[in-house]
């Protein structure tokens, strides 16, 4: 591109606004390592600004009827299917996911989280009686406040909406920090709400980094709740830096998932299994990156994998066609890389791909599709989140050894069985610590909640539960049912 976009604006108090110092950073194609852009990284006076005009409008948006606060977001979804194709641009070219999957598959996780929300919506009640035993005595839903959403770089509008879309619903005001490594997408979602008529500091936008847009936040005596999606390193950072102000922390990070095969599993399942590992080149939380295959069914299952992996084709962002594209910097190539390296110094096999770029690719961050059997559980590459297209392979004996190395990680986000016997489906289900399990290739159901257990972070996100992170819990006695 010879012409950078200039993004350097914030969005703040209902307008685009210059930030009150400068500080450019390029967004940065991953396809092709050419600046598509320059935003700038904002300091203390912009967070303070968007913060004071989320405070300003708060008192009059919360007191809003949930009917207004609905149609609101009823116009934001018209918006964005309308304009579906100026946020699949902008994610294929600040986070590098091939055009037709970012169409189909980024842009399309937004609309179906707006969707869902809307439904759960509908039916939300919110003052309700605590129970029969109890009739006089409510519960009632009320909006927190100031609320600051730090989003990442991988699945931009899965989680924005994830978090922007509940917290409008539930009355609270914004402020939303993008990854400044792909922020282009939230400031195309920014123009989506500021033409559905948002009143204004209802919604913010302020660029900036963890260290200072994200600690300003963390740490600002008027947000009164963080909503954080990204690394377990980070998440820890932002719990410590909330604590002096005792406001509502939500922390939705990393994962190792385990997908556990046992020999009587479908005939797909392995070759699902690694497509799914390699979807979005392995930047997911949720991919299943450990492979536990019962033994007797352990080397047909490399052997698929790795024809998966080697059919798996790499290409740029900006072509149409069913492959994968880059990964999202030379930070995170030079991280996988690293840790491939670690797969093969530590004795794993490398059944397919390996380090080093795909063939006939001499620029942008692409990574071999990477197989590595006869891995041990306590490896680097079965412990570390790689988020990247990289599978491990790992053998088991029986279902209480599969149970055993699937819950021996720190990790416990999304794990997967895949076997034809529902008893076994049903009691390794129960005994795996995730806060999401998926069977035999199915996704879990519409307005279901995401988010995990142990250093995968706490938050359910979507659905009911997604409206209910974004509200506090009032009860009341002594209610009169008949005043209404």
């Amino acid at each position: 591109m010879d012409t950078l976009l200039d993004k350097r604006k914030f969005y703040i108090d209902g307008q685009w606004v210059d930030p009150a110092r400068a500080n450019d950073l390029e967004v940065v194609d991953p396809s092709n390592e050419e600046a598509v852009a320059v935003i700038s990284l904002g300091g203390q006076e912009d967070t303070d600004a968007a913060v004071a005009a989320a405070k300003a409008a708060f008192p009059a948006w919360s007191r809003t009827s949930p009917t207004e606060r609905l149609g609101y977001v009823e116009k934001i979804l018209e918006i964005y299917e309308r304009r579906a194709g100026d946020m699949a641009w902008a994610i294929s070219h600040e986070m590098g996911a091939p055009q037709d999957m970012s169409l189909a598959a980024q842009v399309g996780a937004g609309r179906g989280h707006i969707k869902n929300f809307i439904k759960a919506f509908k039916e939300f009640e919110f003052i309700r009686p605590l129970g029969d035993h109890a009739p006089t005595t409510m519960v009632a839903w009320e909006p927190i406040g100031v609320v600051g959403l730090i989003t990442p770089w991988n699945w931009p509008m899965n989680q924005v909406t994830l978090k922007v879309i509940p917290a409008l619903l539930a009355g609270d005001t914004v402020v939303l920090k993008p990854s400044e490594i792909a922020p282009l997408s939230s400031m195309v979602f920014a123009e989506y709400l500021d033409e559905a008529g948002l009143p204004k500091g209802v919604f913010n936008l302020v660029n900036g980094d963890g260290a200072g847009v994200g600690t300003q936040l963390s740490t600002h005596e008027d947000v009164e709740m963080i909503s954080f999606t990204g690394s377990t390193r980070a998440g820890i950072a932002i719990s410590k830096a909330a604590a002096d102000t005792l406001k509502k922390v939500v922390l939705e990070l990393g994962g190792k998932g385990a997908n556990i095969v046992f020999a009587d599993a479908d005939d797909k399942a392995v070759i699902r299994g690694a497509q799914h590992c390699f979807n979005n080149s392995g930047q997911s939380c949720n991919a299943p990156t450990r492979m536990l295959v019962e033994r007797s069914a352990y080397d047909r299952a490399v052997e698929t994998a790795a024809k998966v992996a080697e059919e798996t084709s790499v290409a740029t962002a900006h072509q149409s066609g069913n492959h994968i594209g880059p990964v999202v910097s030379k930070q995170q190539w030079d991280k996988i890389q690293g840790l491939i390296q670690a797969g093969i110094d530590e004795g794993a096999r490398l059944a397919a791909g390996g380090p080093g770029l795909p063939e006939g690719v001499n620029r942008g961050y692409f990574v071999r599709p990477t197989v590595f059997a006869d891995v041990r559980n306590d490896m680097t590459i079965a412990q570390q989140e790689i988020f990247g297209p990289v599978l491990s392979i790992i053998p088991f004996d029986d279902e209480e050894q599969a149970v055993a190395i699937a819950n021996d990680t720190p990790y416990g986000l999304t794990n997967y069985v895949q076997t034809q016997d529902g008893a076994k489906r049903n009691r390794v289900a129960r005994q795996l610590r995730a806060g999401m399990i998926e069977m035999n290739g199915e996704s879990r159901g519409a307005g279901s909640a995401f988010g995990g257990v142990k250093m995968s972070g706490r938050a359910r996100e979507g659905g009911v539960m997604g409206l209910e992170e974004f509200m506090d819990s009032k009860f009341i006695s002594g209610w009169d049912r008949d005043a209404g």
